[in-house]
């Protein structure tokens, strides 16, 4: 281990009156100052980051940093620290996000995992040529693991929370794998809310604006020359849903976005396009539907029609779950708790006056 803790296992404990928490200090010294600053972070934001999530006092200071706080909080913070600078001696560059995840893994490192399965008690991790990404919640812990162990994954949540961007990983880790021999990426072409008109340019063009998210994701995994060779060749194909319609698709991965916004009949037309040796993902956010009033989610009948089919997982990622950045989780958690009060209000109004009705 390139590093040199000091005091672990005997704290230096500061005397704390009677009724209040018993305080602790630990130093950490790393011995690569460079390695050290890339998990202390520009301008210690990693450590700000730990100090306001786990409610402790660090101060970095070249290639040491002094941790206080409670004690079995301080041990936690000693082993997410641990864990990061186990990251970037192996080149993995660090984000705010990623310490989310070693905080969370810390954490759960005792419940979350069978004493049997002690050996694997780290989050899950999908590997391409470009990159490595490890989970960073319980939620996309038991995502990564279903995609690996079924042909069809259902992945329900809101914006942020990676649905889209981990499974288009893992399906480039199995193209690279040799695992299957083409990828299929697909959406519904809804206008969020929006009315577009006529847009000008071929069929790619039109169509294009829709799948930019996936494009993005792919290029964050694939070389550019590896994807724009993929899409030359036919090995990796981006489409509308529509384009699905009448095809099956063998020895692929076949991920479908955005999918609270198909119909019923369009979400059986494209699980039923299944074929031998494929596998299947879909995703979708059943609180962001584009559909006109009225019509039924295609996500959400599919869920409701094969919950405890055999072979399908499903996976229901929460406000608490978004990763994307701490202030889209909290516009998330607003918005619900504002769904949260309206259907309060409406429930405690419907009661009342069901209580003010006159008798006969």
């Amino acid at each position: 281990m390139s590093l040199r803790p000091e005091g672990v296992g005997r704290f230096t404990r500061q005397q704390a009156p009677q009724g209040v928490v018993e305080a602790a200090e630990i130093k950490l010294t790393f011995e690569d100052n460079r390695l050290a600053s890339l998990v202390f972070g520009q301008y210690d934001q990693n450590i700000a980051h730990l100090e306001r999530r786990l409610g402790i006092v660090a101060n970095a200071n070249g290639n040491h940093v002094v941790i206080r706080g409670n004690p079995e909080i301080v041990e936690r913070t000693r082993r997410v620290l641990e864990r990061l600078y186990e990251r970037v001696r192996d080149g993995t560059p660090l984000t705010v996000g990623d310490v989310d995840g070693a905080i969370q893994e810390t954490a759960l490192q005792g419940s979350l995992f069978p004493v049997a399965d002690q050996a694997s008690s780290a989050f899950e991790e999908i590997g391409t040529r470009k990159r490595r990404v490890r989970a960073r919640n319980v939620a996309q812990h038991a995502y990564m693991r279903l995609l690996k162990r079924h042909e069809l994954v259902f992945a329900e949540g809101p914006a942020g929370t990676g649905k889209t961007w981990l499974a288009v990983g893992h399906a480039v880790s199995l193209l690279e794998q040799g695992a299957v021999e083409r990828l299929v990426l697909s959406r519904p072409a809804v206008e969020a809310g929006e009315r577009l008109g006529f847009l000008p340019g071929d069929m790619k063009e039109k169509v294009d604006p829709y799948l930019r998210p996936i494009y993005d994701a792919l290029y964050d995994f694939m070389e550019a020359r590896h994807v724009e060779r993929g899409l030359q060749t036919g090995m990796i194909e981006i489409a509308p849903l529509a384009f699905m319609r009448g095809r099956t698709l063998t020895n692929a991965v076949v991920l479908l976005d955005e999918a609270q916004n198909t119909t019923t009949m369009q979400m059986k037309m494209f699980l039923t396009r299944l074929g031998e040796g494929s596998r299947m993902v879909v995703t979708g956010d059943p609180s962001q539907i584009d559909l006109p009033p009225g019509q039924k989610s295609g996500l959400v009948e599919a869920v409701r029609i094969l919950d405890g089919v055999e072979g399908i997982g499903r996976v229901t990622f929460a406000e608490g779950d978004v990763v994307r950045h701490d202030l889209v989780r909290r516009i998330v958690g607003a918005y619900e708790a504002d769904v949260r009060a309206g259907a309060d209000l409406r429930a405690g109004a419907d009661s009342r006056a069901g209580q003010e009705k006159p008798r006969p």
